[in-house]
């Protein structure tokens, strides 16, 4: 399994990365990965005429895509999309940061998962 993170880069720009989950075999035909702690867990829904302007995030935490989509620019230039059960990871603490725009005029509806 894989999660896609964006961090700051000493370059002071925001950049992706895909991360590959390492996992562990506790029994036979299951995979686990070790715990993430978690501080909260937040629902969200953002309406498509929202948009976010550039910038950095507060704090680490996974986002995962329950329905619409969600396109984040960073500030190296790039683009991603994410849809139903997309994870990322925002670490883009410092710098410019990233923004966001809701795709295709439905709401984005996602989980955030600040992390320890």
């Amino acid at each position: 399994m894989k999660y896609t993170r964006f961090y700051t880069g000493a370059d002071g720009k925001s950049h992706f990365e895909e991360v590959e989950v390492p996992m562990k075999n506790p029994a036979p035909g299951r995979f686990s990965s070790e715990d993430f702690p978690m501080k909260s867990m937040t629902f969200r829904e953002t309406s498509p005429e929202v948009a976010q302007n550039w910038h950095p995030e507060s704090r680490r935490q996974f986002g995962i895509t329950l329905e619409g989509e969600v396109d984040i620019s960073l500030s190296d230039g790039t683009t991603r999309r994410f849809g139903p059960g997309e994870v990322f990871l925002a670490e883009d603490l410092t710098g410019q940061g990233h923004t966001l725009h809701i795709v295709e005029g439905k709401p984005w509806r996602f989980l955030l998962v600040p992390i320890g």
